[in-house]
């Protein structure tokens, strides 16, 4: 892809805009402690623990030691999925949290008590240049809480190339397209249709986040109604994404290790062409680009098809936040803002580009994608310039339930058929919303 096409690209992504982040969730496990080492300010910086995290997170804390001799961080990290959740609100809570913290933007956000657990950023001299949409996301009346990092993403469905050329199949756009060429797939009986990875069970809600963008398409008001709770989970439009995730399983199109097999393993699998679809976070290819970097142009992307080809969109979502915890203080304080002003400079921009593969354009002016993006970043381009993207629910509703994983996995599993998995839904996020204090609930 030429740089004017990725430039447009970043353009249009950007623009879509507006809340938060999902679900591959992120990391934890220690605090930053109080003390100096040998003269120097010592703080702690703290993410998931996927490898591609790790590869970005060293080079970029190496180069930060590099330009701020006085400062040493230490890397640390927490499990992907719910019980990271529950750990960085246990570690807020006890005053442990690391100094800074890369965690989910949008409603999981605003689950922290942002007001009264983090540092407002917004006088930072970086805040200006971060796309509004961002800033949104990371916000509430009293703050701006996060930083960006990263890129923003996709949600839909990453294929291998070779496995649709060999079996002469084409890019879906609806839901019985999809399922044919699944059974095709398995028709050919060497490759799994459709990947699933329980073991991560964070990876089990793509088929219902991802179909959000659809659920807008049929209904633009649905978010909004969502939140006033006038719309559910357990009729349709919103419904159709339980039945998705029921459906494929009932049809025996899932690998056969789903579940226990982990996220790692379901790009492993796609990468080597094992495995022919995976519902997922485009952001995923920077995983491949580690592990399988010959595979990298074997990937391409599509959205989760819906029922009708009119209202097949690519649901797009924003980058995670760095975070300060308001337990971090004086001179731990002053050298924390410094690391986040680092990691959205230019040349903390240069690090996560030589280390990671973007999934989607930056957010934030001083970041920019390098010449060279792999030719997934261009599926996502189409549905940009067709007009057929937009943001997924946490862009647009602050209500999302802790359970969901564990209910798709349920639902994915044949344990909960797709109306029982919405209902649950449905009275999962009655709590958070009522603590959110939102009317209606």
């Amino acid at each position: 892809m030429s740089a004017r096409s990725t430039r447009r690209l970043a353009t249009r992504l950007i623009a879509i805009g507006g809340a938060a982040a999902l679900v591959g969730s992120l990391a934890a496990c220690s605090s930053g402690g109080s003390a100096d080492t040998g003269g120097k300010v010592q703080i702690t910086y703290q993410a998931d623990n996927s490898p591609a995290t790790a590869a970005t997170a060293k080079p970029l804390i190496a180069a930060f030691e590099k330009a701020n001799p006085d400062i040493t961080v230490k890397f640390d990290t927490r499990p992907q999925g719910t019980d990271g959740d529950n750990l960085v609100k246990t570690q807020l809570s006890t005053g442990e949290m690391a100094d800074v913290f890369n965690y989910n933007s949008g409603s999981l956000m605003q689950a922290l008590n942002p007001d009264n657990t983090l540092v407002d950023l917004s006088d930072q001299s970086w805040a200006k240049d971060v796309d509004p949409q961002f800033t949104k996301v990371v916000s509430t009346d009293e703050g701006m809480y996060g930083a960006p990092f990263g890129t923003s993403f996709g949600g839909g469905v990453m294929y291998n190339k070779k496995v649709y050329e060999k079996l002469g199949l084409s890019v879906p756009t609806t839901w019985d397209e999809f399922i044919s060429n699944s059974e095709k797939i398995k028709d050919a009986g060497d490759v799994a249709p459709i990947i699933q990875t329980y073991g991560d069970t964070w990876t089990s809600q793509l088929f219902v986040l991802g179909d959000f963008a659809n659920i807008s398409a049929q209904q633009s008001n649905w978010a909004s109604r969502y939140t006033a709770n006038k719309e559910s989970y357990a009729k349709q439009p919103a419904l159709a994404g339980f039945q998705h995730l029921a459906d494929a399983q009932e049809k025996g199109l899932y690998n056969e290790d789903y579940a226990s097999a982990t996220q790692a393993n379901g790009l492993k699998m796609l990468a080597e062409g094992t495995g022919a679809q995976y519902p997922m976070l485009t952001n995923a290819i920077a995983t491949i680009q580690q592990d399988n970097p010959d595979a990298v142009d074997d990937i391409g992307a599509f959205a989760l098809p819906a029922q009708d080809a009119a209202d097949t969109r690519l649901t797009i979502w924003e980058p995670n936040g760095l975070y300060i915890p308001k337990t971090s203080t004086g001179d731990k304080l002053a050298a924390a803002k410094k690391f986040i002003a680092f990691a959205n400079s230019s040349e903390g921009c240069g690090v996560q580009n030589d280390t990671g593969t973007p999934g989607g354009p930056y957010v934030i002016s001083t970041c920019t994608l390098p010449d060279s993006v792999p030719p997934m970043i261009g599926d996502l381009q189409k549905y940009l310039d067709d007009g057929k993207a937009s943001p997924a629910l946490e862009f647009l509703s602050p209500i999302k339930g802790p359970n969901l994983e564990k209910i798709c996995v349920q639902v994915g599993s044949g344990i909960s058929s797709a109306a029982v998995g919405a209902k649950q839904y449905d009275q999962d996020v009655v709590q958070q919303a009522q603590q959110l204090g939102i009317k209606g609930w």
